[in-house]
């Protein structure tokens, strides 16, 4: 893989996968670990329902949120289909925002992942 759009884009939809192809096997291990446990962590806490509020109540807020959730690549799908439908009391559990914040750094970690990802490929970093 000599193109640094496609390794980004890889890195991006499956956090790790960019680093594994370019055989950095214990970073990109290391990438999956954290990322798929935060992850897993935060839709568990309540996370993928937060916000908990619309694009009319806090929009700055609503964008930063929305940003920091589609770096997860494949989570962003995973969190937004899970966020069509949420529990009725959901905003009442104690885990809600911490959970939201897990997935806001997971998303936000992986954009570091992908510049890493890239910056090896283009033999800026070894």
């Amino acid at each position: 893989m000599n193109n640094p759009f496609i390794i980004g884009i890889i890195s991006w939809i499956l956090p790790g996968l960019g680093h594994l192809l370019q055989g950095r096997l214990k970073r990109g291990l290391i990438i999956v670990a954290v990322f798929w446990a935060m992850f897993i962590i935060a839709v568990l806490s309540g996370g993928a329902y937060y916000p908990g509020f619309d694009f009319k109540d806090g929009t700055l807020l609503y964008l930063l949120n929305i940003f920091a959730r589609l770096g997860s690549g494949l989570g962003a799908i995973i969190s937004f289909v899970l966020m069509s439908s949420p529990p009725n009391n959901v905003a009442s559990w104690a885990t809600f925002e911490y959970g939201g914040r897990f997935l806001e750094i997971a998303g936000l970690l992986n954009y570091l992942a992908v510049l890493d990802a890239v910056d090896i490929q283009q033999g800026r970093k070894k």
